[in-house]
């Protein structure tokens, strides 16, 4: 993995520790670490599996990371892997012997993941109660296995989930709706099949809630007809939500369609989740690595909200410690993750973690050696092929030296080109994780 960040005094301290917490999540190396085989004995976490017990052992995932993931376990099962299929973003495929990839949309889904997930669900529903199903999950794998409920295109399905994505709503909510509109998100994956169940989870959902990441195809679904409801009206959603939406939400408040699976059916109990890595991970070898690079450090609640708000307040930490109203002396590195989220109010060309060091570059504009830097651990922020981005005291100055109006591309959320031409962006590529944003203060 190769990254790219802008010429800095921190810029080797930074790659050091973005590198080891990148690896530290990878997710072959997370799979590696839960995953063992002895024999025909298959151990995963604290449950064993004996192989020779099932006629086929069979993969299926999605996300960013699935593709990793599947390259990963398919030497560990050797022989006794049968088949399989993952479903990642465009790009993000590896080579892989026995699991097929498949690519297509991310955030917003499209027909080759329709197609995709077609198959998938041919394979699970094949299955039978002498075989193995393993699910691979990373984040990301909401948009990528898309499965509109009969009555729903896939236009409609688009089109909300872009309401959605732009209105500032939470992951949750997001979800809440995702999972009313589908055939294998809220448990219903789990439905299709009478296969043993294992699920393996790289988490992109702060708690690590089962139901959450990847809109929870093999959990149990705790949101109901009317949270989806709920969602689109408080965001104001509802009256232009596509008809067919609207007519299945309600339909389904009023019981005219069957609820998700809830906690304590009877298919959960062939279920068994694991979780491989998670934003939690990441969090503990930054930290590692700031101290060793003699950095106090301190390690912050985890960042939600609008992604500005956040980068405003991450800034004026800043300040305090400058003045030393805060608990820590410089040297010093604050560490926090999390997911923001974006109110899109332009037509510009940005990303969460982009606004967030634009917002910060704000409030520490004029402060002396102070550095922010954040990034979605994916290696794509936002619809752009850029992590995120590094700016400190001086990047305001800068920017309006060279006729870059910082404030304007807050406005219209167009924080891409602004930075680019800032030279402020970090480029990591695909990284093979997906747990969450990671952002940094440096105060030196």
């Amino acid at each position: 993995m190769s990254i790219q960040l802008p010429a800095s005094p921190i810029s080797r301290i930074l790659a050091r520790m973005l590198r080891q917490a990148l690896n530290a999540c990878h997710a072959g190396k997370a799979l590696r670490r839960v995953l063992k085989k002895d024999g025909d004995v298959l151990t995963i976490g604290s449950r064993q599996y004996a192989l020779h017990d099932y006629e086929r052992v069979v993969v299926v995932g999605a996300g960013k990371a699935a593709a990793m993931m599947a390259r990963a376990i398919e030497p560990l099962l050797g022989r006794r892997l049968h088949s399989g299929m993952v479903i990642v973003k465009y790009g993000h495929a590896v080579p892989t012997r026995r699991i097929t990839v498949k690519e297509a949309g991310h955030p917003i889904p499209d027909r080759a993941g329709l197609a995709a997930t077609k198959r998938l669900l041919a394979i699970t529903s094949s299955l039978t109660e002498r075989d193995l199903l393993i699910v691979l999950l990373s984040g990301g794998a909401s948009s990528l296995m898309p499965a509109p409920i009969r009555g729903v295109t896939l236009a409609d399905k688009r089109r909300v989930t872009g309401q959605l994505l732009r209105c500032g709503a939470s992951i949750g909510e997001i979800n809440a709706v995702r999972k009313h509109l589908s055939d294998i998100k809220g448990g219903r994956l789990a439905a299709s099949t009478r296969a043993t169940i294992v699920t393996l989870i790289l988490s992109d959902v702060l708690g690590d809630d089962l139901s959450a990441i990847a809109s929870g195809p093999t959990a149990p679904d705790p949101t109901t007809y009317a949270d989806a409801i709920d969602c689109l009206k408080r965001y104001r959603l509802w009256s232009s939500a596509p008809h067919s939406v609207r007519t299945q939400l309600e339909q389904g408040r009023r019981g005219r369609h069957a609820e998700t699976p809830k906690p304590g059916a009877s298919l959960f109990r062939k279920t068994h989740h694991e979780i491989i890595g998670n934003n939690e991970i990441a969090l503990t070898v930054l930290t590692s690595a700031a101290r060793s690079a003699g950095l106090r450090t301190i390690l912050h609640p985890a960042l939600t909200g609008e992604a500005r708000v956040a980068g405003s307040h991450v800034g004026s930490i800043a300040q305090g410690i400058l003045t030393k109203k805060e608990p820590i002396l410089r040297p010093c590195c604050l560490v926090a993750g999390g997911e923001t989220t974006v109110v899109v109010r332009g037509r510009g060309r940005g990303g969460r973690a982009q606004e967030f060091a634009v917002a910060a570059a704000k409030t520490i504009a004029g402060l002396p050696k102070v550095w922010v830097a954040a990034l979605g651990t994916d290696g794509t922020d936002g619809p752009t092929d850029v992590a995120g981005a590094l700016v400190n005291g001086d990047t305001w100055r800068r920017a309006r030296r060279v006729g870059v109006d910082l404030s304007i591309a807050l406005k219209q959320n167009d924080t891409y080109p602004a930075l680019k031409r800032l030279h402020s962006h970090i480029t990591t590529g695909p990284t093979g994780t997906n747990v969450n944003d990671l952002y940094l203060l440096f105060v030196l």
